[in-house]
């Protein structure tokens, strides 16, 4: 008998009020005695290996010590990035820089931001330990007061860094740099706009970080269960055929399924990626016309990000600690418009995913994790199509072997009297360096085999 992949919302919740971000000791010490087991079972990581890392302990103990602030420009293309960077920070990173000869004057500690919606789609467990980690959260579509000011407040006053994923959501993809949002930057520049205010001689520098994984023998057993998995989801009889031919095949079909779906008409010679942009239009449209509102603009994101915060905000009613106090006919219509809400959020998060995955099909001879990585994404494009979320990614193939790379720091405070004379121009350079240093990251990666 078939089971629905994905249980849907029939119902509307009030909204959990988050704590304030704070350290609590309590959960640092669950951390450290369960993190470890996370890692592994968790996230499948045998081993976490740092290149190029003293410009990072360097950075650290500047920022530590008072001479600088520093923000924790990580990319953020699995998911799992902000947890281990947390656990290697806490528990690891002192170690590191004392066998490099560097000494920290305080415990090293970072502050990270995310999404409102995390601590929604996380569960109980989220709503505990992030906030007790001092993690900061901020709405993307929406004026966020509270948010931006406490941002503002950890960059300015310091000591400890702060963390920000600057693609600004999970990218889905490692090797390559597909979107850089410009709110890290703009953040900074505005911190050492305030800092240079006060009189303070303390340069504001953003660090860009990158993490790769690296597989073993093991890797390629995972990689052949993931496919097996998908050929059998999209009904593919599995056959001698190599590694590309097969993920080609299973695309296509996930491809045909979307466009049946959104009865969309294939034109001859059209593209992967040309009918992938036919079915984020189509899907983006569809739920536009669930909610009943108009494109906030023409732009895919502000579309998406305004879609997603809506959804949200019909499933868990903001402002609203209890429902109790309605009655049965205003709780039912809320109930449908969550329901509503819900079926709508599927085709958004159908475009979330699909835009990163206009990339080509691995070659035959490719590297094991470029393969595993691909795979991967195929998994996510028929579980999007199924329904599902990045929560429901099961995007693990285990054990694998992680690697952080540290690109070039970023000195915005030297950059200010560019910024102050054509702020939008100083932006963009500084983009332009993050990005150049994240393609750097990715160039040395591809050279270690750990």
């Amino acid at each position: 008998m078939y089971k629905p992949y994905i249980k849907p919302v029939t119902s509307a919740l009030p909204n959990r009020k988050l704590p304030e971000p704070h350290m609590s000791k309590f959960i640092l010490v669950v951390c450290f005695l369960l993190g470890r087991f996370y890692l592994f079972f968790g996230l499948g990581i045998v081993r976490i290996v740092i290149r190029n890392g003293r410009p990072f302990y360097e950075a650290y103990k500047r920022a530590l010590a008072g001479k600088s602030r520093c923000i924790l420009a990580f990319r953020h293309p699995n998911g799992g990035e902000a947890q281990i960077l947390m656990w290697f920070i806490l528990f690891i990173l002192r170690r590191k820089a004392w066998i490099e000869g560097i000494k920290f004057s305080k415990k090293p500690y970072v502050a990270f931001v995310y999404g409102y919606e995390v601590a929604r789609w996380g569960g109980g467990i989220a709503r505990w330990i992030m906030p007790g980690l001092g993690a900061m959260p901020v709405h993307h579509s929406k004026i966020d007061t509270a948010g931006m000011k406490r941002i503002f407040k950890a960059v300015t006053e310091g000591p400890y860094p702060l963390a920000i994923a600057p693609e600004g959501q999970v990218s889905y993809t490692t090797e390559s740099v597909p979107r850089l949002e410009q709110g890290t930057v703009r953040i900074g520049f505005q911190c050492a706009e305030r800092i240079e205010k006060k009189g303070i001689d303390c340069p504001v520098e953003v660090l860009p970080i990158s993490i790769h994984f690296r597989y073993g023998s093991m890797g390629r057993w995972s990689l052949n269960k993931l496919i097996r998995k998908i050929e059998k989801y999209t009904g593919i009889k599995t056959n001698s055929e190599g590694f590309t031919e097969r993920l080609t095949r299973a695309r296509n079909s996930i491809l045909e399924q979307n466009e049946k779906r959104y009865k969309i008409t294939v034109l001859q010679d059209q593209s992967f990626d040309e009918r992938v942009n036919v079915i984020m239009e189509a899907a983006l449209s569809r739920a536009e016309n669930i909610l009943g509102i108009k494109p906030r603009s023409n732009g895919i994101f502000d579309r998406m990000y305004s879609i997603r915060q809506i959804s949200w905000d019909r499933m868990v009613i903001p402002g609203v600690t209890s429902l109790d106090h309605l009655t049965l006919l205003e709780r039912a219509l809320l109930d449908l418009n969550a329901g509503e809400a819900w079926h709508a959020s599927r085709h958004m998060e159908l475009v979330d995913f699909v835009w990163y995955f206009r990339v080509p099909v691995p070659a035959e001879d490719a590297p094991l994790y470029v393969k595993i990585e691909y795979a991967q994404n195929l998994w996510d494009f028929a579980n999007r199509t199924m329904g599902g979320a990045y929560s429901n990614r099961v995007l693990n193939v285990h054990p694998k072997r992680l690697l952080i790379q540290i690109g070039a720091s970023i000195n915005l405070t030297e950059r200010l009297p560019e910024y102050k004379k054509n702020k939008k121009e100083a932006v963009a350079n500084a983009m332009n360096d993050m990005e150049t240093a994240y393609i750097d990251c990715i160039d040395r990666a591809s050279e270690y085999q750990i």
